[in-house]
């Protein structure tokens, strides 16, 4: 299948935001003001879908309403890019009802991630379109320490040339929704670097437990080449990241999976860097992969923005470690 690239975000654009999973309901009035702002600065103007703020009794709203608003979206030819307002449990209810014409026809950027890793794999899988696992709409409404996510979303969806990745020097794993000003910022160690390597592949992935739930559908993508970006949120504790990834080494074309790359883990999981050595090395599937750990991707912040279904370059080493997006 031939790979749609999207337009590039230019100055002026405008953007539509989207509530594939939940509701725009669940976002303070203080965190829309920020995003709004952020949105601004980045010369890019808000549009919000018809059913955006409609919420249910698990904080989302029905099939019909999400489908409706994510084809009108993609349909309507004064928007460049669409955001999700932010992750959830239920993207993938939608997958049986998407036009998929209507993606192929208007291919634009899509961004998002945790849930909605379902749809960004899911939109790669049925029609070739490269999308992002990236900030959602929520994530711009962070009041501080939003530089580095903001500069890879920047060289990801507003510029056309390759970017490398250089790992941020501090990171937070705080509620930062609840109080915008208590924040704690912990040193980076960088990369943590379980087997070395040099591949380059497709980007495949996003958030481990609902990429998996893709795994025996018309749904999933071709894992054949792929360097797999994964990673979850403090519910993953190191015995459910061991059998989710196992499911995953279980799929029939994982033996031509070039590269493992791990997003970062928040600190709620209790995972410790000899606990994902001990469960990569309990694995012979992995014994001759490339494997790089405690990547700026994931539920911490910051976060990077990456294609799915682009081309990315990894080198792997003690000594150093190359991170490069090529085609996005």
């Amino acid at each position: 299948m031939k790979k749609l690239i999207p337009s590039k975000l230019h100055s002026g654009d405008t953007v539509r935001v989207i509530a594939s999973s939940r509701s725009l309901s669940l976002i303070g009035k203080e965190s829309r003001e920020i995003a709004k702002n952020r949105f601004d600065e980045l010369g890019l103007t808000l549009t919000f879908s018809k059913h955006i703020e409609e919420t249910d009794n698990f904080a989302s709203s029905s099939i019909q309403s999400r489908v409706e608003d994510l084809h009108t979206a993609f349909q309507d030819t004064n928007v460049k890019a669409i955001f999700t307002v932010i992750g959830g449990f239920n993207s993938n209810q939608l997958l049986r009802y998407i036009d998929w014409n209507i993606i192929r026809k208007n291919p634009k950027i899509f961004c998002g991630y945790s849930d909605i890793t379902a749809m960004n794999n899911a939109f790669f899988a049925k029609t070739g379109l490269i999308t992002y696992s990236g900030p959602h709409y929520s994530t711009f409404g962070q009041k501080l320490y939003l530089e580095h996510t903001l500069e890879y979303f920047r060289k990801c969806l507003m510029k056309d040339n390759p970017f490398k990745i250089v790992a941020s020097s501090e990171w937070s794993d705080d509620e930062w929704y609840i109080n915008q000003n208590a924040r704690e910022l912990i040193y980076n160690k960088g990369y943590f670097v379980i087997q070395e390597g040099n591949t380059k592949g497709t980007a495949i992935g996003g958030n481990l437990c609902t990429f998996n739930l893709l795994q025996g559908t018309e749904y999933f993508p071709k894992i054949k080449d792929a360097i797999l970006f994964i990673e979850d949120d403090y519910t993953s504790t190191p015995h459910a990241f061991d059998r989710d990834l196992q499911s995953l080494i279980h799929q029939p074309e994982f033996n031509n999976v070039r590269e493992i790359a791990i997003g970062r883990f928040q600190k709620k999981s209790n995972m410790t860097n000899d606990l994902l050595t001990q469960i990569i090395q309990t694995k012979k599937e992995l014994k001759n992969l490339p494997i790089v750990a405690n990547v700026d991707f994931g539920h911490t912040d910051p976060k990077i923005t990456i294609p799915i279904g682009g081309t990315v370059r990894i080198h792997v080493s003690k000594q150093t470690t190359k991170i490069e997006f090529i085609e996005h």
